[in-house]
């Protein structure tokens, strides 16, 4: 099978994620590499069919914004808002994430390989989150459902009005005042394993 090439110091931003929201479950079976993204905006933002999108190199504000059952890969840093809103599928960081990760998403799973910003996971509704670093002050700030995993160390005001959501740290996590910290000690969670604070 082979790749889809779009090339986007050739060609416009919107050329590409018209094609990708015009894909069917028939010509979603081919994979996309996006190359020279030059930290573009809203990169395959939108995308509705359960496609695999290797983005080569960093991307702007709300890539892989709104993703419905995509697999989107972006192999280098993503700035604000990345997954913002996701409903399903998967999207993978390589590198760092800017601020609000994962805002208010409903389903899926992002994964963010380094660290990520101030607010990750802002509102979530439901997404799960695996942070292969630390993440900044206030994420997971109101965060309804779905989980936050963080590898490293949260920063402050991690959970604060936190609704139903459930957030694992590994290392140093400075929750918000009158969180209980109970949870955080050492929790069994069944897809990722034991994590334990120190």
């Amino acid at each position: 099978m082979g790749v889809q090439l779009f090339d986007l110091a050739d060609s416009a931003l919107r050329e590409l994620n018209q094609r990708l929201h015009d894909l069917n479950e028939e010509t979603a079976q081919t994979p996309w590499r996006v190359i020279h993204p030059r930290g573009a905006h809203a990169v395959a933002a939108g995308v509705d069919s359960p496609v695999k999108i290797d983005i080569d190199g960093h991307v702007g504000y709300y890539c892989a914004g709104m993703n419905q059952r995509a697999q989107i890969t972006v192999h280098g840093m993503a700035g604000v808002g990345v997954a913002e809103n996701m409903m399903s599928g998967i999207v993978r960081v390589k590198g760092h994430a800017s601020q609000s990760a994962g805002a208010t998403g409903h389903g899926g799973l992002l994964v963010i390989e380094g660290d990520a910003s101030s607010r990750c996971g802002i509102s979530m509704k439901g997404i799960d989150i695996v942070v292969g670093g630390s993440v900044g002050h206030m994420s997971c700030f109101m965060a309804q459902a779905g989980n936050l995993v963080v590898c490293g160390d949260a920063d402050e005001a991690l959970g604060d009005s936190l609704y139903e959501a459930r957030i694992f740290v590994r290392g140093q996590g400075r929750v918000c005042e009158g969180l209980d910290p109970g949870p955080f000690m050492k929790i069994s969670l069944t897809r990722h394993g034991t994590l334990v604070v120190r």
